[in-house]
């Protein structure tokens, strides 16, 4: 195995990706992603998606080549790729949260409110602030 790695990208999300879409999604993340030791978390709205993706930096490399193929998103841009010294979700195969159906926690500021509206814009990101706002989606402490 090669050295571990995170990949960060949005996309806007196709009017055609509906709800069970998007479960079928989860399926084949929680299906694939084990064999490849992928973990990570997928965010997603009505109108976009935001992916963190962490492994080997070839298996990465080559799921985010398929998802930029996939039809159920278009203008995937990849926000953050860089070498990490230890996974942040390590048992998620894939966790997810719907954004619409979930008010942000009194632990989300506004300047992070800003840092997700920019990543979901597509905006690149500097060192681990995008991280951090994923960790608080998710309440992760560390």
């Amino acid at each position: 195995m090669g050295h571990l790695y995170k990949l960060i990208y949005s996309s806007i999300r196709e009017p055609k990706c509906t709800d069970a879409e998007i479960e079928k999604i989860l399926v084949s993340c929680k299906k694939n992603n084990p064999p490849k030791d992928i973990t990570g978390v997928l965010i997603h709205s009505k109108n976009s998606f935001i992916q963190y993706l962490e492994g080997d930096s070839k298996e990465i490399l080559s799921l985010y080549d398929e998802i930029k193929t996939d039809d159920r998103h278009r203008n995937v841009i990849m926000l953050a790729y860089s070498p990490i010294g230890e996974r942040i979700f390590p048992s998620w195969h894939m966790g997810y949260k719907n954004v619409d159906r979930i008010e942000f926690q009194t632990s989300i500021t506004a300047e992070d409110e800003e840092v997700f509206k920019s990543m979901i814009e597509g905006n690149k990101l500097e060192g681990d602030i995008g991280i951090s706002v994923l960790k608080k989606f998710f309440q992760i402490s560390k």
